[in-house]
């Protein structure tokens, strides 16, 4: 799987990853489906930003959160 290539298949795939990497309980908060494919590049340097990272403290991943929320459909 190439994560560079801006498709549906890796968006679902990262938003999950990010979900699992960052606990969410709240499963609606990073639902693949929400998130637009224009935003893919966006979405993607936060996913490599969390796993370059690997510890995010709580303040980190409220506000990973956040900023995913901008790019909400």
């Amino acid at each position: 799987m190439n994560l560079n290539e801006a498709t549906e298949d890796n968006l679902h795939y990262i938003i999950e990853d990010l979900a699992s990497e960052l606990q969410v309980l709240n499963a609606a908060l990073l639902k693949p489906g929400d998130y637009d494919l224009d935003h893919y590049h966006d979405i993607k340097d936060i996913y490599d930003m969390v796993k370059a990272q690997g510890q995010v403290s709580v303040a980190e991943i409220n506000a990973i959160i956040t900023e995913l929320s901008k790019y909400r459909k």
